[in-house]
């Protein structure tokens, strides 16, 4: 079992928070004495705090630049045509 407090702000990790739970991809942007603030990516940007001591079940690894920039990528086109969808 793990804890947020392993993780290092701006990067990019693949986590389940509970053993069955899907695979999330975050992204932790600051810490605190005693909190993380988390972005979650699902189908939108879920943002919030963390305790550094709240569990998650396995990190299942730090994506590197190259892994970000692809996922990315997909990521700003799907919310593209989610738009462009709504405009028509």
């Amino acid at each position: 079992m793990y804890s947020y407090e392993l993780l290092e702000p701006g990067c990019y990790y693949l986590i389940q928070e509970k053993a069955d739970a899907p695979i999330t991809l975050i992204k932790v942007t600051m810490k605190s004495d005693y909190c993380m603030y988390v972005f979650t990516y699902n189908d939108e940007l879920v943002t919030g705090w963390k305790k550094k001591t709240d569990h998650i079940h396995d990190i299942l690894e730090c994506l590197n630049d190259k892994a970000v920039e692809e996922w990315q990528e997909h990521y700003n086109n799907n919310e593209d045509a989610y738009y462009e969808e709504d405009e028509e």
